[in-house]
């Protein structure tokens, strides 16, 4: 076996919430990279746990063992603590090592309510959203990184969408993103001593079955949806976050990145990996320049680049690398008077 294409070779990995979308595309890389990876998550053939999703954990094992890996299915809901206490101890007795933990349980697309100020919100909801995709989180590493733990290795992965500090939109969304950052942040803190590692990734314009199926194509066909959408043209196959998070656990200085929050496009770069169709997307890389020169001049800007450049300022404003940009936005979009924590990073 060669080690330069499965540096993971011997290495268990497992990934919560391998169904579909970004945890499909996670465990099927790290198996082409030659770890053993166990798929968990609540959908198994007979029993589709979120309402119109066909996909399940046993046809990401399946995949994975056609492609010549190592795979198998557990069934697990990673809000149940009594469920992922019986997973940890099922994985120490069949492996009895775990290198890699992915948490990528979401769920919450159907449930966020885009357009409802954080006073109109369905409390119940946003409860649920958290304890899905927060507390999920939470509890599948407070069981399985003692394992980590005691052998003085292993990274833990945080699947987010956005590795900026700013805004996301929607509090509900915004809340759970943000707290998935802070995990791994938070995390890494307790891990460091013991010699591993924590960090967040985000993808761009995900690919995902979903988002195939809105655009009304195919992953064979997808480039057609992106001649009416230019965002979607931008877009990326899960397993190109699959690539960055294989690339993260087969790096032997993965430590110096613990306790941050990574963009993929990022990570192509440093790392040379690219898309399956050898492409290396990086949706924002290209839609800020894209704002550039629709900024440029001084007229009335039209409703979408309004709203990407509004979209993007909530980003970025509190990053000081951002700021210089930040400060462009907010002088185009027309933002004055606001406040000292809604400013660019050392004020407008």
């Amino acid at each position: 076996m060669d080690e330069r294409t499965t540096p993971l070779s011997g290495q268990v990995a497992l990934v919560a919430g391998a169904t579909r979308g970004a945890g499909r595309g996670i465990a099927l890389e790290l198996a082409a990279a030659g770890a053993r990876v166990w798929c968990t998550g609540r959908s198994v053939r007979g029993h589709a746990a979120t309402p119109g999703r066909p996909e399940t954990i046993d046809e990401t094992a399946e995949m994975i063992v056609a492609a010549g890996g190592q795979a198998r299915a557990v069934q697990v809901d990673h809000t149940d603590e009594a469920q992922v206490a019986a997973l940890a101890a099922r994985l120490a007795a069949e492996e009895g090592r775990l290198d890699v933990l992915v948490n990528d349980i979401w769920g919450g697309d159907e449930l966020i309510d885009w357009g409802a100020p954080f006073w109109a919100q369905d409390m119940a909801t946003a409860r649920a959203v958290v304890d899905q995709a927060v507390f999920s989180h939470w509890i599948t590493a407070r069981h399985l990184a003692p394992m980590m733990v005691e052998a003085g290795r292993g990274l833990i992965v945080e699947i987010t969408d956005g590795e900026q500090p700013g805004y996301r939109g929607q509090i509900t969304y915004d809340f759970v993103k943000a707290a998935v950052n802070r995990l791994a942040y938070a995390m890494a803190w307790d891990l460091a001593p013991k010699g591993l590692t924590a960090v967040a990734v985000s993808p761009g314009f995900l690919r995902s079955e979903a988002m195939l199926e809105r655009f009304g194509v195919s992953e064979a066909n997808w480039r057609d949806a992106g001649r009416e959408h230019f965002d979607f043209s931008l877009s990326e196959s899960p397993r190109y976050l699959g690539r960055a998070v294989a690339a993260l656990a087969a790096d032997p200085k993965v430590r110096r990145k613990s306790g941050q929050a990574l963009w993929v496009a990022d990570l192509a770069r440093e790392y040379g990996f690219t898309d399956v169709n050898g492409e290396a997307p990086d949706f924002w890389g290209h839609m800020e320049a894209w704002l550039d020169r629709e900024l440029a001049g001084d007229g009335e800007l039209p409703d979408n680049v309004r709203f990407t450049a509004a979209s993007r300022y909530g980003h970025i404003h509190p990053a000081p690398a951002k700021a210089e940009r930040a400060r462009l936005y907010a002088e185009r979009l027309g933002y004055r008077g606001l406040g000292a924590g809604l400013q660019p990073f050392g004020g407008a």
